[in-house]
Formats: C-alpha cells, sequence, structure tokens
C-alpha cells in the first residue's frame, strides 16, 4: 500500500485538519504523513493528498489530544506545531500514532528513544525558548495615535504564545505586535482580549509616524545605554549568547 501525505496549510487549522484525514485511516506510524504547503519534497511512492482543512475538524483534534494525552503532552505537541520545521506534522502524528501503543498514553513524551517523539520535544523546547526570549526583548514604541506597536521577526509563530503575558501587563492600553516572518499580528484593545489577524501586511509608513514623547524617550534610552557601558569590560561573545544577533533588528537600543 502506498504512504498517503496529506498536504496542509502551515496553521493549527490546517495541521490539524490532516491529521484529523490521516486519522481517520486508522494507520500505523510510518504509514501516512503530514507535508507542509510550500516544503513539500516529494517521495517515490507515496500518495499526496490535499487536507480538507476546517475548524471543526481541528477542534475535534485537539479534543482528543486532551482527553487520551493530558495538557502536558497537548502544549508540547501545540508549541511543536507553531516551530518553523518542516517536519513537524509528520512528528505531531507520529507522536499520536505511537501514544495508542503504550499502556499509558499520557506518558508518551517519556518515550524519547522514537524518533517522533524526540522530535516533538526538541520542537517544543525550541518554540519556548524563542517565546520567552521574546517576552523580555519586545520593544514596543507609541505612534502618533497613541498605540503601541512592536515588530518581530521570530522563526516559530510565537505571538500565541506572549500575548497573554502582554495582556496582563498592559490591559489599559491600546498596542499591537506585527510578526513580519509569517505576517501574523497580535491585536489588544484596551480592556478587551486579544485577538490574532492572519494575513495581514502592516502599512510601513503608517507604524513609524511615533509620537514625540516617544521619539524623546528613545533617544535618552540609547544615551543610557551607551552611558552605562563599559567599553573595556566589553565581551561581545557573552552578549550574543543573553541577546541573539538576530533579535536586535527591532530593538530600539540597537537602531538609529
Amino acid at each position: 500500500m502506498m504512504k498517503k501525505v496529506f498536504i496542509c496549510s502551515d496553521t493549527i487549522t490546517g495541521i490539524y485538519s490532516g491529521i484529523y484525514d490521516a486519522w481517520k485511516l486508522v494507520p500505523k506510524p510510518g504509514e501516512v504523513g503530514i507535508a507542509i504547503q510550500g516544503m513539500v519534497e516529494q517521495e517515490l511512492f507515496c500518495d499526496y493528498i490535499e487536507a480538507d482543512e476546517s475548524e471543526q475538524k481541528a477542534l475535534a483534534v485537539e479534543k482528543l489530544i486532551k482527553r487520551h494525552l493530558g495538557y502536558e503532552v497537548y502544549w508540547n505537541l501545540y508549541h511543536a506545531v507553531l516551530s518553523h520545521d518542516e517536519k513537524k506534522g509528520d512528528a505531531i502524528l507520529g507522536t499520536m500514532l505511537e501514544a495508542k501503543e503504550i499502556p499509558n498514553s499520557k506518558k508518551i513524551m517519556n518515550h524519547l528513544t522514537s524518533p517522533y517523539v524526540r522530535k516533538v520535544f526538541e520542537l517544543s523546547r525550541a518554540v519556548s525558548n524563542e517565546a520567552h526570549y521574546h517576552k523580555e526583548f519586545v520593544r514596543f514604541r507609541e505612534l502618533e495615535n497613541g498605540v503601541l506597536f512592536a515588530k518581530i521577526n521570530p522563526k516559530a509563530q510565537v505571538l500565541t504564545c506572549i500575548a497573554d503575558h502582554f495582556s496582563n501587563r498592559l490591559p489599559l492600553e491600546n498596542w499591537l505586535v506585527y510578526d513580519e516572518t509569517h505576517k501574523m499580528v497580535l491585536v489588544h484593545e484596551a480592556r478587551k482580549h486579544w485577538i490574532i489577524l492572519i494575513d495581514e501586511e502592516m502599512e510601513s509608513e503608517k507604524v513609524k509616524k511615533y509620537s514625540q514623547t516617544e521619539k524623546m524617550f528613545e533617544t535618552l534610552w540609547r544615551d543610557f545605554c551607551k552611558t552605562i557601558s563599559i567599553q573595556e569590560r566589553e565581551n561581545k561573545e557573552l552578549q550574543r549568547q543573553h541577546l541573539p544577533i538576530w533579535y536586535r533588528g527591532n530593538m530600539v537600543e540597537f537602531t538609529k
């Protein structure tokens, strides 16, 4: 029998819909696969099928995971979905299938000898670490209309991971976080819950019109960072360990 590979979009709804379609075939690990649109490397003796995506299918898979694998496994799989790895779909589906073969499916993440489980563990840890970095390194800048705006260029789709963090700290503010890599926007209206907008392009000129107060404080902040620096004690290698260079492009203290 030819291996069936379901092609889906690089979204939670897309990947979970692909897993839903694959799960209905009652396969064994390795008999089915999940491929991401735009990242497909076609192999011989595989039947490629376009997944029929829907919110209903995605919710059904989410419910299945929470009920049979537990919340700890759910969050590991969820973070893996958000990663930028092209093999993440296979790893998630393979982990779920292997969980069926063990006495306690909720302990599946302990089976690191499985390449699927090990992959999910690595992806989940990488996404969690990146989200943690962005909680520290996101820099909001006040626009002329009073909205706080920040731009990030993450590898993974971390907006949902950092949303509650900033919502809890800035509940009375209108703010946006724009994920330029994935063309997604995290939107928070004062005193309301945040939402995610997908496939959004920001008008660059509008988000560069900062308030006069913002410009003043940016100048003061850059001067402060320069003043406290001791040139003779600079350690560039250690700095890069704590603050990787690719985060710095959107940080006020590293821009002119």
